[in-house]
């Protein structure tokens, strides 16, 4: 058996071989807005402010202005378009996948998703108006404050209607992968993934994968996850599910089902549950990963992965989205699952360290010289 360094040699040489022109995915349905955000706590100059400096000075702040009116000054120093569609579009268009988008961007779109969404092959608005998240940035951490009443306007009648111009069940029919993002903060997404699967997949002369990631379902009702849970298997006629979540994700749903947790420590109980949540699910497969860790379970068995740590990276936000264009890449690839997940973790691993989504050659490079850990020994 090969070392999991001489595969990864071995995955890179591959990827940076000829490869047949790489298929499309199909990819929604979330666009958000986020404003990143410092709190001024004395201003010098116009040029020059110092910050509130960690989270809990702002709380103080917040508790002495409680029965009093208060005013702080905020400085917005950027603003990024996101969304785990537009993130996990972002990493596959890096990646030279064609990427066909429907995502709720704004009508017209917001000017912030341009520089994302030029890099795809289509992308087109399904929403009036995007998510929207005040991203509070201190020296400890984030306070982020998102507004999505606007995404209730996601129903089955809006997507009919936006379904009638043939569109999306082109891009749907040319893909080889259909990717479904963000199920808990649109409330209305099982309705609409139930009406996907009887007016466009049940019609696909192909059989597509499909790939979905929930996003933290933590503050939904458990009757709706459930509810969400039961329309799952109603892709598989369509083609075969991949369910992406993360560790928290996945002991949610370990709850709710009454399954054992997992935990990043030790895979093989990640590995475990995924095997548990497929086989109660009625699905293809699971995989769950970890800042540290990953796994997988599908029909030909399962694989687990130590992923490349990084301490102090530049940008963590959307690295789970890249995790999951990663293991797109390999699903597109037809790649076993050890390398589906080398994959993907090296597309995180690249993007924490250098803030942006890797191109193909720079994942093979990663998959090389990246630091992984060595395994324990024996």
């Amino acid at each position: 058996m090969s070392s999991p360094a001489a595969r990864r040699r071995a995955l890179a040489e591959r990827l940076r071989g000829p490869l047949r022109p790489l298929p499309s995915v199909a990819i929604g349905f979330d666009g958000f807005v986020d404003e990143m955000i410092q709190v001024v706590g004395e201003r010098r100059s116009l040029a020059e402010f110092t910050p509130v400096p960690a989270i809990s000075d702002f709380g103080a702040l917040i508790s002495r202005a409680a029965g009093h009116s208060s005013l702080r000054e905020i400085v917005v120093n950027a603003v990024h378009c996101g969304g785990c569609a537009i993130n996990m579009g972002d990493g596959l268009a890096a990646l030279g996948v064609p990427v066909d988008a429907y995502a709720t961007l704004g009508e017209p779109a917001h000017a912030s998703f341009q520089p994302v969404t030029a890099r795809f092959r289509t992308a087109r608005s399904w929403g009036r108006e995007p998510g929207r998240t005040l991203a509070f940035e201190f020296q400890d951490g984030k306070l982020m404050f998102s507004s999505v009443a606007q995404l209730a306007e996601f129903t089955p009648e809006r997507v009919a209607g936006l379904l009638a111009d043939g569109g999306y069940a082109a891009a749907c029919a040319s893909a080889d992968l259909i990717a479904l993002t963000d199920w808990t903060l649109y409330p209305h997404m099982t309705a609409v993934w139930t009406l996907l699967q009887r007016e466009v997949y049940s019609r696909l002369t192909h059989r597509p994968a499909f790939f979905i990631d929930l996003v933290d379902p933590s503050g939904r009702a458990p009757a709706d996850i459930r509810g969400m849970l039961d329309v799952l298997p109603g892709f598989e006629p369509a083609g075969p599910l991949t369910l992406g979540l993360n560790g928290n994700e996945a002991n949610v749903l370990a709850r709710l089902l009454d399954l054992p947790a997992c935990t990043e420590a030790a895979p093989e109980s990640s590995l475990a549950l995924a095997a548990a949540l497929r086989g109660r699910l009625g699905i293809s497969e699971v995989v769950i990963h970890h800042i540290r860790s990953t796994a997988v379970a599908g029909p030909a068995g399962g694989a687990t992965l130590w992923g490349p740590y990084c301490a102090q990276p530049k940008k963590s936000t959307g690295a789970g989205d890249r995790f999951n264009a990663g293991y797109a890449l390999g699903l597109l690839l037809g790649l076993p699952a050890a390398d589906r997940l080398a994959c993907a973790c090296a597309a995180s691993g690249y993007f924490v360290r250098e803030a942006r989504s890797a191109s193909l050659a720079e994942l093979a490079g990663f998959l090389t010289h990246g630091d992984w850990p060595e395994p324990a020994a024996p």
